[in-house]
């Protein structure tokens, strides 16, 4: 079992920061290959944004590369994937989910989601 509990999501205006947190923890969390942090503004599907493998690989939509950074830190009995946004723009506006894959079993865990806004 995995639980992944987000935070920092919020309001902001066009060219400013945020900085997202999950917290993975449960039974199965040290058996997590990758993390990653997906996308959905109303009436869209919802979109990776950036993603983060266990040896540190990191994926990022051409939409943010250059503006997010994904980064993850492994403590005792949980590990936490960060995402830290930066010169937002009203696109990414958005509810933001942490996602988790455990490869072995072929299992993906969702977080409850954080909303983001950017305003003009």
């Amino acid at each position: 079992q995995v639980q992944l509990v987000e935070s920092g999501g919020g309001l902001v205006q066009a060219g400013g920061s945020l900085r997202l947190s999950c917290a993975a923890s449960g039974s199965a969390w040290f058996s997590i290959d990758v993390m990653g942090w997906y996308r959905q503004a109303p009436g869209t599907q919802r979109d990776l944004v950036a993603s983060i493998a266990r040896e540190g690989y990191t994926n990022y939509a051409d939409s943010v590369k250059g503006r997010f950074t994904i980064s993850r830190d492994n403590a005792k009995a949980k590990t936490t994937v960060y995402l830290q946004m930066n010169s937002l723009k009203p696109g990414d506006t958005g509810v933001y989910y942490c996602n988790s894959v455990r490869m072995a079993t072929i299992e993906r865990d969702w977080g409850q989601g954080t909303q983001v806004t950017v305003s003009s």
